[in-house]
């Protein structure tokens, strides 16, 4: 089993504009749903329509997404709102 061990430090994650991403990536589930709309009766033709709802459930999937990360963004910044008062206290008292 060590064989499989890791050898080195796990890479710290990458921190950008996640609120942006998943913005963008809800905006392109939307899109390809609306897309394929007009091809609906081609696609329950040929039993493809569960292309359709996959599209549909990315862009639900990505309003929940939206709603998560921007909660958590704020919850980082009132977290270090907090943590800077701490340690100004600290300091002070």
């Amino acid at each position: 089993m060590t064989k499989w061990t890791a050898k080195h430090e796990a890479p710290e994650p990458l921190e950008g504009n996640v609120v942006a991403t998943i913005t963008g990536g809800t905006i392109v589930w939307f899109v390809l749903f609306l897309a394929q709309l007009p091809f609906y009766g081609w696609f329950h033709d040929h039993g493809h329509l569960w292309w359709l709802w996959t599209c549909l459930a990315g862009g639900g999937l990505g309003l929940l997404g939206i709603w998560y990360v921007r909660a958590r963004e704020a919850a980082i910044r009132h977290g270090s709102r907090n943590g800077d008062a701490r340690t100004a206290d600290a300091q002070n008292g």
